[in-house]
């Protein structure tokens, strides 16, 4: 059986992986090459960004039922913002749907914003807010790979991929498809 440790090292190399994916991105974006990196990508970036959503879930799963991790309040939210991702973004890559951005954007952004306040209050805990319970607290550290590897740094590390992906995905050429159910007249 792979062990905790194991699990931990692996997730977190995945997460620096990411981690330069996004700066990669963000260096090309800002050099002007975001539509040659977007033709370079092509239909990828979703299925790409399905599997992150999944590995992120399958973690977290992981680390609270097999590891035993408990999830604190702020574990939860991000979980919240997570999970229903897999669900969005298998369906979009599954059918193309680049429109899914308008989904995908406010769930990851609101998961990085709680992700990266969780991974402050690790090292800054009087940042606390009051957020979590004394029987469950957001500044417990259960692992801290390379010395600053957490679980909120790798939620953090999967919601800005994700952001970076989709933010990739083209651009379709109208957003007027006929809509499935048309609306009453007013």
């Amino acid at each position: 059986m792979i062990g905790v440790e194991t699990v931990a090292v692996f997730y977190s190399i995945l997460a620096l992986v990411a981690n330069a994916a996004v700066v990669a991105v963000v260096v090309l974006v800002a050099a002007g090459r975001r539509e040659r990196l977007r033709d370079g990508l092509g239909g990828s970036v979703l299925p790409a960004a399905f599997v992150v959503a999944t590995l992120a879930t399958l973690g977290s799963l992981y680390f609270s039922e097999v590891a035993h991790f408990e999830p604190c309040r702020l574990c939860w939210y991000q979980r919240i913002a997570m999970y229903p991702l897999v669900i969005i973004l298998g369906i979009a890559a599954w059918r193309g749907d680049a429109r899914v951005r308008r989904y995908v954007v406010p769930l990851a952004a609101i998961g990085a914003l709680i992700a990266g306040y969780h991974y402050a209050l690790e090292w800054l805990p009087w940042l606390d807010s009051g957020v979590c319970s004394a029987s469950t607290p957001c500044t417990l550290v259960w692992f801290r790979e390379f010395g600053f590897v957490s679980l909120p740094y790798l939620a953090l590390s999967a919601f800005l991929f994700i952001l970076a992906l989709v933010a990739l995905a083209p651009v379709p050429a109208s957003d007027d498809r006929e809509d499935p159910l048309p609306r009453r007249p007013s």
